[in-house]
């Protein structure tokens, strides 16, 4: 298993996690973006800099990935492609987009996609909570468990 990481939309404090998990375990971890990223000296840890535009940095995790794959994304339409390919979709609240809610959850951005177009402000993402940080990193430690076979450490349980 390789770990992609949609880089450009991904929250500091998510990579912070993915970058101590990849030392932890010595995952090869890849973050994709369209601008420069900082990423620690590791050799199981590098970056991609892809050229602007609409889905390039998507495009090129797709292309790129494998079977079995994690990838790190907020991005429902890549979600849905890393599926198709036979990958794993988390986002960075810890939601892991499976075969069964990834037409939901496409149905759901097309809706609200709908109602910003015709004028009306839907908001946008909650602020990520402490709470979404521990969820994504035990889903994190559940998926690098089953990898490497090793127990996952201890993290408080969501409160559902």
């Amino acid at each position: 298993m390789k770990i992609w990481v949609d880089a450009d939309a991904c929250p500091v404090v998510i990579k912070e996690i993915l970058f101590k998990a990849a030392e932890r375990t010595g995952v090869e971890l890849t973050l994709v973006a369209n601008q420069p990223v900082a990423v620690p000296s590791a050799k199981n840890i590098s970056f991609v800099l892809v050229a602007a535009g609409k889905d390039v940095a998507d495009t090129e995790i797709v292309r790129r990935m494998q079977p079995d794959d994690l990838v790190i994304t907020a991005d429902i339409p890549l979600a849905a492609e890393v599926i198709a390919k036979k990958g794993t979709a988390l986002n960075p609240r810890g939601e892991l987009y499976t075969e069964e809610n990834i037409r939901t959850h496409l149905s759901m951005r097309d809706f609200m996609a709908t109602l910003r177009a015709d004028g009306i402000d839907t908001g946008g993402p909650q602020a990520l909570s402490k709470n979404d940080r521990q969820i994504f990193a035990a889903q994190l430690d559940t998926m690098l468990a089953r990898f490497t076979g090793k127990k996952k450490r201890k993290v408080k349980p969501p409160p559902w």
